[in-house]
């Protein structure tokens, strides 16, 4: 079976960061025999290649200099800085449609698979058109969100989108739901899976020494880190804890100041970007995970919260907010503990609890590990991604 993947960003090169998760997907869904191909945007004149063996076909949509509307961020972000990305959007789906057509009069694929609808639905009816190829269409949520609070105009394109696709999937039950209420149809829910290999789960954890208190995730409103620094000013002293925050992100010079001004400069280690082998160590040598994610202004949150998969793989106890797709992992008292949004007393209370309560601990982080083993296994993802695509194509 081929399936094309229609996406806004997909590695660059070998060893960019972009999407791990989604190319760990294609492997293994080629290993059951289903080969997928990226049609995705240029960056800066780049040209179509391969990466770790995928192919991917990339399409020109401006002089090379401006091709920056995706990948550096996301596009939503981007488009909202000023009158010139929203101007390089006529062109990306100028191009990107001629682009699609053209491939798809020299390629055949079985089914056509959009991930980020807005806009992309618009390639895979295109695709579909000229192909009679199925679409199945994947939501983050955080599109649904963006319609929502800031581009209503988009509403109607949002909703025929859905109703024209052949099958729906949805990452988490938040997503699911704000898919339903906006169309009523068959929704599946497959999450994604975590990019760090499964013979890493088993390895043997070690104690951190000093204790760790961990956060990775690129540095945006969104993630919430500036009410895991505030909750951890409150209990450093009694914990002796250390805490490190993993990942880039327009909001890191703030978060570094705010440090600062609370005296924790030296407590709190800014890691930036760190290889698979360093994430991997953070992993196994943390005492406790967070995500503090909130709502941000703009009305997005967390779809799912892949870090805390991939933080309970390592059998490490999580704390995370009460939002979005978080929900779907964190089970509060058994696989984690949640605590409300933007609260920093409760996400200090969280933590101090855990920190003391090896016992807690190491019950969650027992629990947690089984649950994401059941739940968010590959095997179990590959399975419902294949069967999604045999029905379609046989429809």
């Amino acid at each position: 079976m081929k399936v094309l993947y229609i996406v806004s960003a997909f590695p660059r090169y070998e060893g960019d960061i972009i999407t791990p998760w989604m190319v760990e997907t294609i492997k293994r869904l080629k290993s059951q025999g289903v080969d997928a191909t990226v049609f995705s945007p240029s960056y800066k004149g780049l040209k179509s290649h391969q990466v770790q063996g995928i192919p991917v076909r990339r399409f020109r949509y401006f002089f090379c200099k401006w091709e920056n509307l995706t990948h550096e961020e996301t596009a939503p972000d981007r488009v909202a800085q000023g009158i010139w990305p929203k101007f390089l959007v006529f062109f990306y789906l100028w191009f990107g449609s001629f682009s699609i057509i053209k491939f798809f009069l020299k390629e055949k694929f079985d089914v056509i698979h959009v991930h980020w609808v807005v806009p992309h639905f618009w390639f895979g009816f295109l695709a579909r058109l000229v192909s009679q190829a199925p679409i199945v269409s994947t939501f983050y949520g955080v599109e649904l969100r963006w319609v929502k609070t800031k581009v209503s105009a988009l509403k109607p394109f949002l909703k025929w989108s859905i109703k024209s696709s052949d099958k729906i999937i949805a990452i988490s039950q938040d997503t699911y739901k704000a898919v339903v209420d906006l169309y009523n149809r068959e929704v599946e829910i497959i999450p994604y899976g975590v990019s760090l290999s499964e013979k890493d789960w088993s390895r043997e954890k070690s104690l951190a020494k000093p204790r760790s208190i961990l956060f990775v995730g690129r540095l945006v409103e969104r993630k919430g880190a500036r009410y895991l620094i505030e909750a951890f000013g409150r209990i450093v002293k009694d914990t002796q804890a250390q805490l490190v925050i993993v990942g880039q992100g327009p909001e890191k010079e703030k978060l570094q100041k705010l440090a600062k001004e609370k005296n924790l400069d030296d407590k709190i280690i800014f890691a930036g970007f760190v290889d698979d082998e360093s994430l991997k160590n953070y992993y196994q040598n943390c005492s406790v995970f967070v995500l503090p994610a909130i709502t941000d202004e703009k009305g997005d949150t967390e779809g799912l919260g892949v870090v805390l998969i991939e933080a309970l793989s390592y059998k490490k106890p999580v704390v995370a907010s009460n939002v979005g797709g978080i929900t779907d992992i964190v089970i509060d008292k058994k696989t984690g503990i949640l605590v409300p949004e933007k609260n920093s007393d409760e996400l200090a209370m969280a933590l101090k609890k855990i920190l003391a309560d090896t016992n807690l601990a190491k019950r969650l982080g027992e629990e947690g590990y089984k649950y994401v083993q059941e739940k968010f296994g590959w095997d179990r993802i590959i399975k419902q991604l294949k069967d999604v695509y045999e029905k379609a194509a046989s429809n």
